[in-house]
């Protein structure tokens, strides 16, 4: 085997080397990013339990609910669907969120505004703006602009 050959094997081989390891570090980010939001959770619920003093002084709770104005949700999601045609259910959240500027690292916001964008999208059926277009493996719902 000549040498040429052995240095385009090496080279290959390397390459798939690097490829897999910048997956896993990516992997790795993740996984960092989600423990730093649960690790933010955890001293905020330490915080609250160790307050002393009555209830009343805690602050209260962000319901998602008020992150919206009236309708924003449905004009988010039917803008998302002008755009771009038919979308699932965490294609869409993943689009308010942007919209927004919300982190989209925090899963529980994440699933909070999901949950929230099923509500909103199956009133628009009901309404025949848009339509459910069947659903993707997993179960998630996707949805269409109604023509």
């Amino acid at each position: 085997m000549s040498t040429g050959m052995a240095e385009i094997r090496t080279v290959t081989t390397l390459t798939s080397k690097r490829e897999e390891l910048e997956r896993a570090i990516a992997g790795y980010e993740k996984a960092l990013a989600q423990a730093q939001i649960d690790l933010s959770h955890v001293i905020a619920t330490i915080k609250m339990l160790e307050r002393e003093g009555a209830l009343d002084d805690a602050p209260r709770y962000a319901d998602v609910e008020r992150l919206f104005k009236r309708g924003e949700m449905i004009r988010l999601c039917r803008y998302a669907l002008s755009k771009e045609s038919p979308l699932d259910t965490k294609q869409l959240s993943a689009r308010v969120m942007e919209a927004k500027g919300f982190d989209s690292k925090d899963l529980v916001l994440l699933k909070a505004v999901t949950f929230r964008v099923v509500q909103a999208m199956r009133a628009q059926e009901r309404r025949n703006t848009v339509v459910g277009a069947g659903k993707r493996h997993g179960g998630v719902r996707i949805w269409a602009r109604a023509e």
